[in-house]
């Protein structure tokens, strides 16, 4: 491990240490790394779109919107090489929540997410992109 020093204005030095109470971190050092960490996979590779990639689609959409249910589920049929699993939940009488895990290109994974998001009768959607290593160090 490697030991560096960091000037901070006094702002910014508050905002870390509320964000250390915040999160139980025990140290500076531990908030730091894990600020770093998510701003480095924040930043986009030239090849990172046609790399694969593990993500979770969540989405909630009312399922009386005409022909939603249908679309969304032949959308999924259309695209079989990147789901793996979907959970649907019913929320209330009207309302429903889908949590799709895809695998694939990530231009493909979240081209396919934005498409789902984008239907009308959909409320909300995110697509989470989980960073992920393979035992023999290929990603994901």
């Amino acid at each position: 491990m490697q030991r560096t020093t960091v000037t901070i204005d006094d702002e910014l030095m508050s905002a870390l240490d509320r964000y250390m109470k915040a999160g139980g971190h025990q140290n500076r050092s531990e908030p730091v790394r894990d600020l770093v960490r998510a701003g480095l996979l924040k930043e986009r590779k030239a090849d990172e779109d046609a790399r694969n990639s593990l993500a979770a689609l969540v989405y909630v959409y009312d399922h009386k919107t005409r022909q939603l249910s249908r679309k969304l589920v032949h959308d999924h049929h259309a695209h079989l090489e990147l789901t793996l699993a979907t959970l649907h939940v019913h929320l209330d009488a009207v309302t429903c929540l889908e949590v799709s895990v895809l695998k694939g290109p990530k231009s493909e994974v979240e081209n396919f997410a934005n498409h789902l998001i984008g239907e009308r009768g959909v409320r909300y959607g995110r697509l989470i992109v989980v960073p992920a290593e393979l035992a023999d160090g290929e990603r994901v």
